[in-house]
C-alpha cells in the first residue's frame, strides 16, 4: 500500500483554523476578540447565514479558542489559537472528548437533547470547557427545543453551546433570546477573488481573471461553494484554467453572446434572435441557463440605470461593464421591467415543457414581439403628433384649434320622456286626482319623481321594468298612461300602481294605451350614448386611434363631471373628530 495521505478538498485543506484566517465577516471577529480579551465570553451562541460563509468553521475556531492551551500549556481563552497543542489538534481533527458536535438534521428528537441535558452536570475530561455544537439547530423538533430552554439559559460554568444554521427564522424565539446572535454575511466579489487566487497561487494552479470572476458570481457568496468550483475547474484545466472552461465546466453560455442575444431581442429581430439562440444550444448551452442569463442581464441594466456606479463589478469584464451602461442609456425602464415580467414566466414554461429548446424559441419570439411596443406615454404622443385624416368636406379634422385632445361630449341628463299637458278639468282626471289628495302629489310633479322615488324605495325590478317597459304618453300627478314597450311585462300598470299607492297613500291611475308613447328611458339613454360615442369618434385622436389599432373600439366615454362625480362617491367623509385638529385627549 502507498503512504501518500489521500487527496484533501481544497474546502478542507484550506478552511479557516484562526480568526484572522475568516475573511468577510469583520464585524463578529471584532465582538469575539473584544469578548475574550474582556473575558465577556457568553455561554451560548447561535451563528446564522448562507451556506458556506463560515457557520460551523467559526463555532469550531470559538472551541479551540476557550480550550487552547499553548504551546507551553499555560495559555488561557484567546482568540487566535496556536494549533499545536493537544486541544487545538484534536478538536481540528473533530476527536476531542470535551467537544461534542451533533447534526440535528439527523438527531432531531427529545432524546438526543435529554442525552445533551444528562452530560451537562459532569466536568470537562480533559479540556477547561464541554462545548457543545449543534449543526442545522432549525431541524430540532419543537419538544427538543423545549427541553433544551433550561439548561440553555443557566447551564453549568464549564459549558458553552454554539448553535449553527441557515434558517434562523425557524428557531423559537425562546432559545434566540437565550444566546449571542452572529449573522455572517456573503463574501464580497473582490475579497472571494482575492481569496481564490491566493488559494491557487499556494495549489500552484494557474486561473485566469475571467475565470475567477465566473466562479465568483456562480458561488452567489459561498466561500465553500467557490472553493469547490475551483478545485473542478483546476482539474478540468489540467493546467491554465480560462474562462471558456469554465464556461464549458458549469454550461454557461458565453456572456458576450448572451449580451447579443439581448440586444437582438431588444431590437425585435426575432429570426436573428432564433439564430443566436440556436448557435449557444448547438454549442451546449441549456436553453434554461440562456434564460436565466437574460433574467439576470435584465436585472443588471435596470440597477445600471438607477444606479450608474453598480456597473463597476470586479466581476464583470471591461468591455461588459461598457455594453451594460449603453443599454441601460438607451432602454427605456417600461421594456426592461416588461422584459423581467415576460422572462419569469418563460422559465417557468420552459421548466415544465417536455422540450427545453422549443420552450425557449417560444419565449424569444414573444419577447422579440413585445419589446420594441411603445409605452403608453410614447403612443399617446405619436397619435397626437400625427397628420389629422381630412374630413369629408376637404378640411382637416379637429377645426381650427388643432388640438389632439379628446374632449368628453357633456352628458346630458337623464330626462322623462316629454309630458302631454293634462287639462286641468275633466272626468277623468277629477277621479283619479281628488281634491283631498292634490297637496299630497304635488311632490311628484314630473315622470321623472316618480322615478326617484323608486329608486330610493329600492326596488330594483320595477325600476328596470319602468326604465324598459314605460313609453309615457301622458303624466299627471296621480295619473299615468303608456304605451308597453316590446319587453315590458303583462302585469306592470297594476304592480306600478300598487307600489305607488303603497308608498304615497294616494290612489294612482295607471292605464295602458296603444300608441303615442315617447321612448323609454333606457332607448333615450342607448340614443344619447350612441351620439356621444359618433362625437367621440369624429375626434382626430380617437380616429388615428382606431386606425393604428384595427378592431378597437369605444367602450366607455366619461365628461370631467362625471368622473368628479364619482371620485366624491367613493371618497370617504370625514369625520368630524378628524376635522377638529386641537381636540386634546386629556380635556374633558
Amino acid at each position: 500500500m502507498s503512504d501518500q495521505p489521500a487527496y484533501q478538498v481544497l474546502a478542507r485543506k484550506y478552511r479557516p483554523a484562526t480568526f484572522a484566517d475568516l475573511i468577510g465577516q469583520e464585524a463578529m471577529v471584532r465582538t469575539l476578540k473584544n469578548a475574550f480579551a474582556a473575558d465577556r465570553i457568553a455561554h451560548a451562541f447561535v451563528m446564522t447565514g448562507v451556506r458556506g460563509v463560515g457557520k460551523t468553521t467559526t463555532a469550531r475556531i470559538i472551541a479551540k479558542g476557550l480550550n487552547c492551551i499553548g504551546p507551553d500549556g499555560t495559555g488561557g481563552p484567546t482568540t487566535e489559537p496556536c494549533g499545536l497543542c493537544e486541544p487545538c489538534i484534536a478538536i481540528a481533527e473533530g476527536r476531542h472528548v470535551d467537544v461534542l458536535e451533533m447534526d440535528a438534521a439527523s438527531r432531531t428528537g427529545v432524546g438526543d437533547i435529554r442525552e445533551i441535558i444528562d452530560s451537562v452536570h459532569y466536568r470537562a475530561a480533559s479540556a477547561r470547557f464541554k462545548v457543545y455544537i449543534i449543526d442545522e439547530v432549525h431541524m430540532l423538533s419543537t419538544a427538543a427545543f423545549n427541553a433544551l430552554l433550561k439548561t440553555l439559559e443557566e447551564p453549568p460554568a464549564h459549558v458553552k453551546f454554539i448553535f449553527a444554521t441557515t434558517e434562523i427564522r425557524k428557531v423559537p424565539v425562546t432559545v434566540l433570546s437565550r444566546c449571542q446572535r452572529f449573522d455572517l454575511k456573503r463574501i464580497e466579489p473582490e475579497v472571494m477573488m482575492t481569496h481564490l487566487a491566493a488559494i491557487a497561487a499556494k495549489e500552484g494552479a494557474k486561473l485566469a481573471p475571467d475565470a475567477l470572476a465566473l466562479i465568483t458570481r456562480a458561488a452567489e457568496g459561498s466561500v465553500r461553494d467557490a472553493m469547490s468550483l475551483m478545485d473542478q475547474a483546476i482539474a478540468h484545466g489540467a493546467g491554465e484554467t480560462t474562462g471558456e472552461q469554465v464556461r464549458a465546466m458549469l454550461g454557461l453560455a458565453d456572456r458576450g453572446r448572451t449580451l447579443d442575444l439581448f440586444d437582438l431581442i431588444m431590437q425585435g429581430d426575432a429570426a436573428a434572435a432564433l439564430a443566436e439562440l440556436s448557435g449557444q444550444y448547438a454549442d451546449g448551452a441549456d436553453p434554461m441557463a440562456v434564460l436565466r442569463d437574460l433574467a439576470e442581464i435584465t436585472h443588471w441594466i435596470s440597477v445600471i440605470k438607477i444606479n450608474p456606479a453598480s456597473a463597476e463589478d470586479p466581476t464583470t469584464p471591461p468591455d461588459e461593464q461598457l455594453r451594460g451602461r449603453d443599454m441601460a442609456e438607451r432602454l427605456p425602464m417600461r421594456s426592461l421591467t416588461r422584459m423581467w415580467q415576460m422572462l419569469l414566466k418563460a422559465i417557468e414554461e420552459v421548466a415544465l415543457a417536455p422540450n427545453a429548446m422549443m420552450a425557449a424559441e417560444m419565449a424569444v419570439i414573444r419577447l422579440t414581439h413585445v419589446a420594441d411596443l411603445p409605452d403608453p406615454e410614447t403612443l399617446v404622443k405619436k397619435l397626437v403628433d400625427a397628420p389629422r385624416p381630412p374630413t369629408p368636406g376637404g378640411a382637416p379634422a379637429g377645426g381650427s384649434g388643432g388640438s389632439g385632445t379628446v374632449h368628453a361630449p357633456r352628458l346630458a341628463p337623464i330626462h322623462a320622456a316629454p309630458v302631454h299637458a293634462a287639462p286641468t278639468r275633466g272626468p277623468s282626471m277629477t277621479a283619479a286626482a281628488p281634491a283631498l289628495a292634490e297637496s299630497q302629489l304635488q311632490v311628484y310633479a314630473s315622470f321623472a319623481s316618480v322615478i326617484e322615488l323608486i329608486r330610493q324605495k329600492r326596488d330594483m325590478v320595477l325600476l328596470n321594468d319602468v326604465e324598459s317597459g314605460v313609453r309615457l304618453v301622458r303624466y299627471a300627478p296621480g295619473r299615468i298612461e303608456f304605451e308597453p314597450g316590446p319587453h315590458a311585462r303583462p302585469d306592470l300598470a297594476a304592480r306600478l300602481g300598487q307600489q305607488l299607492q303603497a308608498w304615497t297613500g294616494v290612489r294612482w291611475g295607471v292605464s295602458v294605451v296603444g300608441n303615442g308613447g315617447a321612448p323609454t328611458l333606457a332607448e333615450t339613454r342607448l340614443a344619447e350614448r350612441a351620439e356621444i360615442d359618433a362625437k367621440a369618434s369624429e375626434s382626430p385622436l380617437m380616429q388615428a386611434i382606431l386606425a393604428a389599432f384595427p378592431g378597437a373600439r369605444i367602450t366607455d366615454v366619461r365628461s370631467p363631471e362625471a368622473l368628479l362625480a364619482a371620485a366624491e362617491m367613493t371618497a370617504l367623509p370625514l369625520a368630524e373628530s378628524d376635522a377638529d385638529d386641537d381636540w386634546n385627549p386629556f380635556e374633558e
